[in-house]
């Protein structure tokens, strides 16, 4: 089974799930997920889990974000994207100065209306079905960061913008907020994902270079192992005497961790990634300082 983390540079027309079909295919196997949705017309970056890896998806969904995406001034959609019906088109008046004021207005904490057209769920069912059944309901606002947003380029009525975001932010709805704010409408034209968390597109690889690499017998060479996306948390391992209970999922006093050093981490900032006596990753602990003990968050080291 192969094990890891596949950077995938998703191609637009494939949803999400679609991806992850393929990458199936070409790896020969079930178990795979992705760690969050993309739009079918958006491409880029997609972060597969493959096997043992799979067990992070909920943990990677927190990741920072950063897109590039075209914004069409003066045209507003019921998808609030170019691929939706035209609900309005108007003269574009605002000058490329107030654009980007505009724009800078929207860096910080604030709150976000899902779009109709989305994967959320509100009664069981995702908005998008309640949309393509004519039906609108209310949504509620939700706190989202927006921690850069630069603005590229102005060509009218085209404006092209990078933006690093949370998780759980709608490019789509920034594009029509932002055109709202400057009083003729927006969507957004074209959206391209450059990062997730340390995965980015100039390292993603297309489907064709995939297969390739499957048929020269290199697949091995397209993961990344599961414990580099934790390589920002504190490394420590246990010794050889505490190897029983560590594969039986038991929490592990600090004393059998003994280069563990917590030392300069910040109140609350706790997870260290523990491996064994012979190197291999065990899984994300917590440190509980209280007690002196190192408890399993994810294990990621087959127990048996």
């Amino acid at each position: 089974m192969w094990n890891g983390i596949l950077n995938l540079y998703k191609p637009r027309g494939f949803t999400s799930q679609d991806a992850v079909s393929k990458a199936r295919g070409i790896f020969g196997q079930k178990k795979a997920g992705h760690t969050g949705t993309l739009d079918p017309e958006a491409e880029g970056v997609l972060p597969i889990c493959l096997g043992k890896a799979t067990k992070a998806c909920g943990l990677l969904t927190d990741w920072t974000k950063t897109y590039e995406t075209a914004m069409h001034l003066g045209i507003v959609t019921d998808t609030q994207d170019m691929t939706g019906t035209v609900l309005q088109a108007s003269p574009v008046t605002v000058s490329e100065q107030e654009i980007r004021e505009i724009a800078a207005s929207f860096v910080g904490e604030i709150k976000q209306v899902p779009p109709m057209y989305s994967a959320k769920k509100i009664g069981g069912k995702k908005l998008y079905e309640l949309a393509r059944e004519g039906k609108t309901v209310e949504r509620q606002p939700r706190d989202i960061t927006i921690y850069s947003l630069d603005v590229l380029e102005v060509d009218s009525p085209i404006v092209r913008m990078r933006i690093t975001c949370s998780k759980g932010t709608y490019i789509r709805t920034i594009c029509h907020d932002i055109g709202r704010k400057a009083g003729c409408g927006a969507a957004m034209e074209s959206l391209l994902r450059t990062r997730v968390g340390m995965f980015s597109v100039s390292d993603a690889i297309t489907f064709d270079k995939l297969q390739e690499a499957k048929d020269e017998g290199r697949l091995s060479g397209c993961l990344s192992p599961v414990d580099s996306i934790f390589e920002n948390l504190p490394k420590a391992s246990f010794c050889k005497e505490s190897e029983k209970a560590a594969r039986n999922g038991n929490p592990l006093p600090f004393s059998s961790i003994p280069d563990i050093n917590l030392s300069g981490l910040p109140a609350g900032e706790d997870q260290i990634r523990l491996y064994g006596p012979d190197g291999s990753f065990y899984g994300i602990y917590q440190a509980d300082r209280r007690r002196n003990m190192a408890r399993p968050v994810q294990i990621f080291k087959d127990l048996a």
